[in-house]
């Protein structure tokens, strides 16, 4: 019996190894989903948006968000993953310059660098919902 033991501690190991992988890979073809996205519409960076208090985001990965103000989408790319923007539980400050604009490269969501800001039609952002989502898939 105590044979078994080192065998059925591998396997379980193994199990829980490729379960915690496939989240990872699931979100690194998202994000390569978003980037061909981007070079496919041929979007362009914007240096600076307008922002308000009553502006809103949806994930899309923890690199990549839909950031709604008002009148306009926007695609925020971050420098690295922030997963502070999936996490409530621990809140950062952000860093403004002024609190009615967002400057990529400077300035912070959720404590998280701004790496690009990328302006969005409707239909574009309605696409970016569901980028790399399975065929059928009802979210």
């Amino acid at each position: 019996m105590s044979a078994r033991l080192p065998l059925c501690l591998a396997a379980a190991g193994l199990l829980l190894g490729a379960c915690a992988g496939q989240p990872s890979q699931e979100i690194a073809d998202k994000n390569l989903a978003v980037r061909d996205f981007i070079a496919v519409r041929g979007l362009e960076p914007q240096p600076k948006i307008r922002s308000d208090r009553s502006d809103g985001w949806q994930t899309i990965t923890p690199t990549f968000l839909i950031y709604r103000t008002r009148r306009e989408d926007y695609l925020f790319e971050f420098v690295r993953p922030c997963w502070e923007i999936m996490d409530n539980s621990r809140i950062y400050a952000d860093e403004r310059a002024d609190a009615n604009t967002i400057r990529a490269k400077f300035e912070t969501l959720r404590g998280c660098r701004i790496a690009a800001i990328y302006a969005l039609t409707e239909a574009e952002a309605a696409e970016l919902e569901h980028i790399g989502d399975p065929p059928g898939a009802n979210n």
